[in-house]
């Protein structure tokens, strides 16, 4: 249970979802740290903080080098496909052409790890592998039969497309000798410069002509320049080859269907493989994302202990961290220590933090707050090797004013609408961090109000 709801607003969360954003390869695993949220299920947090523990040492051992490749969101495409009759574009076979064999080169990279040194992710190539290698190897030789490494299809795709093929080369290249030919000719007699030249005009080659000498190139105008000097005339020798080009492109595209529409059928009973390595992939980008920029923080994955508990040393308020050292700042760390136990009758469960104004009260809490909240999602977080950190079933704050008019709120009345919630909800299992306690009221009331909580 959280509490307020933009628990996240209050401690700069969004700050750590931007920087791991900045980590990611692809829209699926920002997606991915967009759902990211606090777990207190604690073997699921457990496990993840194990794989980001495992991806940080192979992102940082120098006798290996993790694969880059390209991950495309390709879930549009596919719904789409679904469909008789509809197929993928060489845009989107080129993209899902270079995705499977990223998640091939993935697969043999993990499956060559140490299974001593990383047993979670080298195993997680046969036990989360979506699809075979002889799956992909398939899917991949099928495309690269028809689209070549720049995405654009083959001229031998097939045998009627490359009769097609040559045959637009072949009258292009006569219409552009006959152009050239009426160029020279109206050149000499100098009714074009000597620097005009043949160009494209709706799909076809025309000669551009002063306006005084269009009827002395007899043919078709087919546009003007937008200063009105300049005519563009399709010479009426060409006309009838160009209208042959046309009608060979229009066969050209349904040639280029029927091939797309014949490879989209081989695959259509492949896209749930296809969506579920598309979702791997986006697993594998989130983890990279989240172990890079644990790196970046020199963040650990701390002892973690099943009860709730805070033995902190040396933890750092990542947003503080990154912003100082951008300026070339120190940040003081932090130590604390609340076990929730019984010492000599006296139980460690409260701990009171006074100070002067501007001395680090409220940064202590938001680091807190902060970093019990990252580790629960399952991030690692900036402190020393020897901290351990508690787990916690609830996660209740009380930082800044919430003073508010529209609900009719002064800043006593929503500590007051705050203290009432946690009173019913809090729990042996609860963190509860609360910033300048009892304020908002005459002191001496404040206080007691506080005592009484």
């Amino acid at each position: 249970m959280l509490y307020p709801q933009n628990i996240e607003q209050k401690i700069d969360f969004q700050v750590i979802r931007d920087g791991l954003k900045g980590c990611c390869m692809s829209s699926l695993g920002k997606e991915r740290v967009d759902a990211m949220q606090w777990l207190t299920h604690y073997p699921t947090v457990r496990d993840l903080l194990a794989r980001v523990r495992e991806m940080m040492a192979l992102l940082t051992d120098p006798a290996l080098t993790f694969p880059h490749g390209e991950i495309y969101d390709l879930r549009e495409a596919l719904a789409r496909i679904r469909i008789e009759g509809l197929f993928m574009d060489e845009a989107e076979l080129f993209s899902l052409r270079k995705m499977l064999d990223y998640a091939g080169q993935l697969e043999r990279f993990f499956a060559t790890l140490d299974r001593v040194k990383y047993p979670l992710l080298s195993d997680s190539s046969q036990s989360e592998r979506p699809i075979s290698n002889n799956f992909i190897n398939s899917v991949t030789s099928a495309i690269d039969k028809i689209i070549d490494r720049y995405g654009k299809m083959r001229d031998n795709a097939s045998p009627e497309l490359a009769r097609l093929r040559k045959e637009i080369t072949a009258s292009q290249g006569s219409v552009s000798r006959a152009l050239n030919a009426i160029l020279r000719q109206a050149q000499a007699e100098g009714i074009l410069d000597k620097d005009a030249a043949p160009t494209m005009r709706e799909g076809r080659l025309v000669l551009p002509v002063p306006p005084a000498y269009k009827r002395k190139i007899g043919g078709i105008v087919h546009d003007e320049s937008a200063t009105g000097k300049t005519v563009f005339i399709e010479p009426q020798q060409v006309v009838e080859a160009n209208n042959r080009i046309r009608e060979l492109e229009g066969e050209e595209r349904r040639e280029r269907m029927r091939i797309l529409m014949a490879i989209t059928a081989d695959i259509r009973p492949q896209v749930p493989q296809i969506l579920e390595t598309e979702n791997y992939l986006g697993e594998v980008d989130f983890l990279r994302a989240k172990a890079l920029f644990a790196i970046d923080m020199h963040a650990i994955v701390p002892e973690i202990s099943k009860k709730p508990m805070l033995d902190w040393r040396e933890a750092y308020h990542p947003v503080l961290l990154l912003n100082f050292r951008r300026q070339g700042k120190t940040v003081v760390p932090l130590t604390i220590r609340l076990l929730g136990e019984k010492r000599e009758a006296k139980g460690e469960r409260i701990l009171v933090i006074s100070g002067p104004n501007a001395g680090g009260k409220s940064v202590c809490l938001k680091t807190v707050a902060m970093l019990q909240y990252m580790l629960q999602c399952g991030l690692p977080v900036p402190m020393s090797e020897a901290s351990r950190m508690g787990f916690f079933k609830n996660l209740l704050i009380d930082i800044g004013d919430e003073q508010s008019i529209e609900d009719d709120l002064s800043t006593y009345s929503s500590h007051l609408r705050n203290m009432k919630h946690f009173v019913r909800y809090a729990d042996a299992q609860t963190l509860l961090l609360i910033d300048e306690f009892g304020t908002g009221t005459e002191p001496m009331i404040g206080g007691a109000i506080a005592e009484a909580v």
